[in-house]
């Protein structure tokens, strides 16, 4: 049996992975007060847009540590994680590492024993 050693940047992204999907779980999760005045039922499917966000590029995740993301509503209404040519709504998602007292930032994010994840969702104009 092989066992393959993960890079830090994957490491991380692969608790960033388990942080997005298990909200609240395997994160604090967090929701600000614009995010808060959409319908619950796109505040409903925009939270399963980041549990199964996908659409990483270099882009948008330069480090290739997944914890930034963007959800766009169309001029239909739609939610979708594919940028209309005229979003009707952004809403960004960020996750962020802090020492497991959540005072500071984690002194290694790669290290879930010393780390705490906070999952921000937010309107882009709140970013």
């Amino acid at each position: 049996m092989t066992t393959v050693s993960l890079s830090r940047s994957e490491r991380i992204a692969r608790l960033n992975d388990r942080a997005r999907q298990a909200m609240g779980l395997a994160c604090v999760a967090v929701m600000t007060e614009g995010f808060r005045t959409l319908p619950e039922a796109d505040q409903s499917r925009v939270r399963e847009l980041v549990e199964t966000f996908d659409a990483f590029t270099p882009d948008n995740d330069a480090y290739g540590e997944r914890d930034f993301g963007a959800i766009y509503q169309d001029g239909d209404g739609r939610w979708t994680t594919t940028r209309p040519a005229r979003p009707a709504e952004t809403v960004f998602w960020k996750i962020d590492a802090y020492d497991c007292d959540l005072r500071f930032g984690s002194e290694d994010p790669a290290n879930p024993a010393v780390t705490r994840r906070v999952l921000t969702i937010m309107l882009s104009s709140e970013y």
